[in-house]
């Protein structure tokens, strides 16, 4: 079974299908070269590139595309035009009796040789990608966080915010498991995240650090501001509750230990006293906020 989350498989299936509807596409030019057989209107047509198979999904996909690599995306776009304009060049020629280009040979050739390269580029950035998802939750993992936690200081810094690193942890989970078994955990830790991620401000990073573990990078202008976000997402969290058969629903309810980073911290020590901080939630009732000393 695959690892991999639904959309990236999905997606990675339909790139597949058109690299293959693209070779099926150029037998039709060499029957044609070969044969003399009219190859088709995705072949002759004056806008052709949006009539074949690989037209018609990548154009549809665009966006996917986009996110991956925009300028990419483009060149992707370009190539495949301009394999498609020469390719009608020699074909129209063909079928008139005539020699084809040299020119356009060698467009059509390093034209579909770019192309083919570009999709495999783009196929490696979606496995990237979705290796570094949770297949679970759709959150990112671990693998970012450096980088973030480096470009949130730099933008927190640049806007006079304070910057928190907060540690999620669900309450009384390895109880939900060993009760109603891992389905179930499976569907709680899945409703954790979408309400974690529907809370949460947009330009917040969110990340499964591990297990019912969510990490949390908040920036905001004082403290008071950040008890506030944290209140909000407990009481978010407390008003969920996960349907369970057979049972009454499961509530819901978590503990956060919240670290300010200060000038000395780097993301590994801010972790740790985020996670002090956690401990002490934990062992002071669970269901509540607890933020470290400055």
């Amino acid at each position: 079974m695959s690892a991999l989350p639904s959309e990236a498989d999905i997606f990675i299936a339909e790139l597949d299908a058109a690299v293959e509807a693209h070779m099926n596409w150029t037998r039709r030019i060499l029957r044609c070269a070969v044969l003399r057989t009219a190859p088709g209107e995705d072949v002759l047509a004056p806008m052709a590139h949006t009539l074949c198979h690989f037209g018609n999904w990548f154009m549809s996909s665009r966006a996917e595309f986009e996110a991956l690599d925009a300028q990419a995306a483009q060149r992707v776009e370009a190539v495949h035009q301009a394999m498609h304009d020469a390719i009608r060049s020699i074909c129209t020629r063909v079928l008139a009796g005539q020699p084809g280009n040299h020119a356009d040979l060698e467009t059509f050739e390093q034209s579909q040789s770019d192309l083919l390269a570009l999709l495999a580029r783009f196929k490696t950035l979606i496995l990237t990608q979705a290796v570094r998802h949770d297949p679970l939750t759709g959150l990112p993992l671990r693998y970012g966080i450096e980088n973030d936690f480096a470009l949130c200081r730099k933008e927190a810094r640049r806007a006079c915010n304070l910057l928190y690193v907060a540690m999620i942890d669900m309450d009384h989970f390895k109880p939900v498991n060993d009760t109603h078994g891992h389905l179930v955990g499976d569907q709680v830790l899945r409703q954790l995240a979408g309400v974690l991620k529907q809370t949460l401000r947009s330009n917040e990073p969110l990340y499964r650090f591990g297990g019912e573990e969510f990490l949390w990078l908040l920036q905001c202008k004082s403290v008071a501001e950040a008890e506030q976000s944290a209140q909000r997402l407990l009481g978010a969290i407390r008003t969920t509750s996960v349907p369970v058969p057979g049972s009454v629903p499961l509530v819901l309810t978590v503990t956060l230990g919240l670290a300010r980073v200060r000038e000395q911290d780097d993301l590994s020590s801010a972790i740790m006293r985020a996670d002090l901080a956690l401990y002490e939630g934990k062992k002071n009732g669970r269901d509540r906020y607890v933020i470290a000393d400055p």
